[in-house]
């Protein structure tokens, strides 16, 4: 509870120092954080404060642009004397609505309170009020039968009785102030926008002495610098000086936390205590008391010696800590801890993975060097920092028939960036063929179902900032979502149904399409394929001449790349095949089961599940029906012991596949007959690999 200055003994405000903060005593008292900048904002508040009616100012201005700093600046002002003298010796006192409120049981009490304090105010003559969050007025306190503050207040705003600031955002004067224009007159509006690049590194450096002394640590130059350029490039949907502020704090917090940590020492002597309190306890339980006494003793020497480690650990801490600085590295690794996305500068261990990845993706994404090496490139370009800041890190079409590798390059994308494939977006296209489905992934309009709850597109990026998102089928997607495509691969950014401003420059975009895919598989397959005469050159040719009819030149060049897909040849089947066995194998090594499967097994699944119309998804299918199945029904009848080798082959009817399981026992009789441990059961299935 804050008192007037000028009290002495009783106050004479009693009910405005219960529900009020005296700003002008704190910044007496030099509790208020330096005001940097925000001149004009400040003097058009004391020019409205002059008026002889109407004399009541309300900031307005997005969140976290610095209203209530202003108030402060003000009040600063008026100690300082560097004020009309209209306004010295003036009180400027925050008041508490919630506190007003809190305790109001009954009809009368809110209202009773609030006349209290209007009336101390309209005696004192010097005080000026201040309500933050502004909107509050309206409905507080309101219950049946009685009226809310904004009604109490009125009257004496008209007279000017009584002088106010008030503070809110732009959304919420509009949705309340502006609707009650008897309480809108009375106030006159003073806009306050977001400072300035420059302004806020000013602001910061002005503010640097406070969190240096909190946190006990310094801040370089580059620091604040950096604080502000990467808020303003990654932390969306808020409004300068408050992101950058949080930045340095939390980045200061971040070194001060990492020199926190007691030493080794200290933790060793906590474990000795605590055992040597157990054995003093045993001994009082036995009754040995000359024992006790003994642990007592050890137990109080060992207490001793950590504290004087305790007392000098801190000593050493204080001195480091004096040289603790924070960088711009260490701004980086924050907005990253904050926003999710990888700022910091590359390590040599990942600078060297992305060099590799066309390797890393080649492995797992089968004839397809084309689409990996357009894709590295672009990722390649994002993490160096050399990429256009606003738009995308890369938007791609990918072409070429079902089964190809379009979902499944973009799925090893995901999982080689972030760890995990769950970490791709995928939005399925069929779904948005009608103009009502193209809205949900932004968000219902205003007065449908589901409005509050955000798109369904721009709320998982929202979350997940840097992410690959996958259209697929985009051609099958209604006009209205090319409308959106547009702005996204142009701009890099997307407004929602609520007016938010949704970041894509970290996203990588995918989209996948079936057309031109039958002149693919017309010009090439699993060797028996058209004429020869169809090259690579003419089928690239056909598929963009039915891409250009039907996509719009706007969107076909906003793209990075169109990337059609190559067909599977026989030998990437096989690569494939050993892939999906792979993971069969995984699972059969947990229950200690090796797994072989012969060139005419292989031959005969790729028999039976390759289709040129359907690419390489039925394969997983026909290894699940002839390998999966068998092996399931073996593990039930018990006839696969452990550390048994089961080779497969095709039958001699060609009909399926047969196997047969060499158990660990089998094999170590082999190796004995044939005069050595040389002969390992698993040797023949390497051989014929």
């Amino acid at each position: 509870m804050e008192h007037s200055p000028t009290a002495k003994g009783k106050s004479k405000t009693p009910a405005l120092d219960s529900f009020g903060r005296d700003l002008t005593e704190r910044a007496r008292n030099d509790e208020l954080d330096p005001v940097i900048g925000r001149c004009d904002e400040i003097e058009r508040v004391v020019q409205v404060l002059s008026r002889r009616t109407k004399n009541n100012p309300v900031l307005l201005g997005e969140p976290g642009v610095g209203k209530t700093a202003i108030v402060e600046g003000l009040a600063q002002r008026i100690i300082e004397n560097s004020i009309p003298s209209v306004l010295r010796d003036k009180r400027l006192v925050v008041l508490d609505l919630a506190m007003m409120v809190a305790g109001t049981k009954y009809r009368g009490q809110f209202e009773e309170r609030i006349k209290a304090v209007m009336t101390e105010v309209r005696r004192s003559k010097n005080v000026i009020l201040f309500i933050d969050e502004l909107h509050t007025l309206v409905g507080a306190g309101g219950a049946e039968g009685a009226i809310d503050a904004s009604n109490v207040l009125k009257p004496a705003l008209s007279r000017g009785e009584i002088q106010c600031i008030g503070a809110t955002t732009l959304d919420e004067y509009r949705k309340f102030i502006e609707k009650d224009g008897a309480l809108e007159r009375r106030f006159q509006s003073v806009m306050v926008e977001p400072p300035s690049r420059d302004d806020t590194v000013a602001i910061l450096k002005g503010l640097r002495g406070r969190y240096e002394a909190h946190h006990k640590i310094s801040y370089t130059d580059e620091a604040l610098e950096s604080a502000v350029d990467l808020s303003i490039k990654y932390i969306n949907g808020r409004f300068l000086p408050d992101k950058a502020i949080d930045v340095i704090d939390e980045a200061g917090a971040r070194l001060r936390l990492q020199t926190m940590t007691p030493p080794p020492d200290v933790s060793e002597l906590d474990q000795q205590i605590a055992a040597m309190d157990k054995l003093k306890e045993d001994a009082v339980a036995n009754q040995d008391f000359e024992l006790a006494a003994k642990r007592r003793d050890e137990a109080y020497q060992l207490r001793t010696k950590r504290e004087e480690a305790l007392s000098e650990w801190r000593e050493a801490e204080g001195e480091e800590n004096s040289g603790a600085i924070v960088d711009h590295e260490i701004i980086a690794e924050t907005i990253s801890k904050m926003t999710g996305v990888p700022v910091t500068n590359l390590g040599k261990e990942e600078a060297e993975r992305l060099l590799q990845m066309e390797a890393e993706l080649g492995i797992t994404v089968i004839n397809q060097g084309r689409a990996i090496e357009a894709i590295s490139k672009a990722v390649r370009r994002s993490r160096s920092g050399l990429k256009d800041p606003n738009r995308p890190a890369g938007s791609f079409l990918f072409l070429g028939p079902s089964g190809v590798g379009k979902t499944w390059l973009s799925k090893q994308l995901a999982k080689f960036m972030f760890g995990d494939e769950e970490s791709l977006l995928t939005f399925d296209m069929s779904d948005y063929m009608e103009k009502h489905n193209a809205s949900r992934l932004v968000g219902s309009p205003p007065g449908y179902v589901g409005y509050d709850e955000g798109g369904q597109l721009t709320e998982q990026v929202r979350r997940r900032p840097y992410s690959v998102i996958l259209f697929d089928e985009v051609e099958k997607a209604h006009p209205d979502v090319f409308n959106m495509l547009l702005q996204i691969m142009e701009e890099g950014r997307l407004v929602d149904s609520l007016g938010r401003n949704i970041d894509f420059r970290n996203s990588i975009i995918i989209m996948t399409s079936n057309i031109g895919s039958h002149l693919i598989r017309e010009g090439g397959g699993v060797g028996f394929t058209t004429s020869e005469e169809q090259t690579t050159q003419k089928i690239e040719t056909g598929i963009m001449d039915e891409v250009n009819r039907f996509f719009r030149p706007e969107f076909l060049n906003r793209l990075d790349d169109i990337i059609p897909f190559n067909p599977l040849a026989k030998s990437d089947l096989y690569r494939i095949i050993d892939l999906e066995l792979g993971k069969v194998e995984q699972r059969l090594a947990t229950k200690k089961l090796v797994l072989h499967l012969s060139d005419t097994a292989r031959d005969f699944v790729i028999e039976k599940g390759f289709n040129p119309e359907y690419g390489a998804r039925p394969l997983r299918r026909t290894i699940e029906r002839f390998v999966e199945d068998a092996l399931a029904e073996e593990l039930l009848r018990g006839n696969l012991p452990e550390g048994s080798l089961v080779e497969m082959s095709k039958e001699e009817d060609g009909e399926g596949l047969s196997f047969s399981a060499i158990s660990p026992e089998a094999g170590k009789d082999d190796s004995d007959e044939a005069g050595g441990p040389k002969a390992e059961p698993d040797k023949p299935a390497a051989t014929e690999d």
